[in-house]
């Protein structure tokens, strides 16, 4: 190993996932809480949880001037159309398909 290889190997941030609901077993427990409640409960933690990462990540950088965040590879257009989508969507991930969009769309004209 070399002293430019990262000692913790980082996982990848990933795509989002809508989990499938459980499966429903033949028979119930009775203190067994229903698994669709849980399953609910789940999947709006987690996207609770995804706004709340964009929210850390992207909005800071709305502080940047737009020459800066053209470094970066953003747009401040782009960032505050992806803070006012709704809790249904994930807006790391659209921000990185309009991201993609553009690229192609430049890539294109060239």
């Amino acid at each position: 190993m070399s002293q430019y290889e990262p000692l913790h190997h980082q996982p990848k941030p990933t795509q989002a996932k809508h989990s499938t609901p459980p499966p429903e077993p033949d028979f119930y427990m009775p203190a067994m809480p229903p698994l669709g409640l849980i399953h609910t409960i789940e999947t709006r933690i987690h996207r609770y949880l995804r706004r709340r990462r964009f929210r850390q990540r992207y909005l800071p950088l709305l502080a940047h001037d737009d020459h800066m965040l053209d470094d970066m590879n953003h747009r401040r257009d782009d960032i505050l159309w992806a803070s006012r989508l709704p809790l249904k969507e994930d807006a790391e991930q659209a921000l990185a398909e309009r991201r993609a969009q553009r690229k192609t769309a430049l890539g294109s004209l060239c």
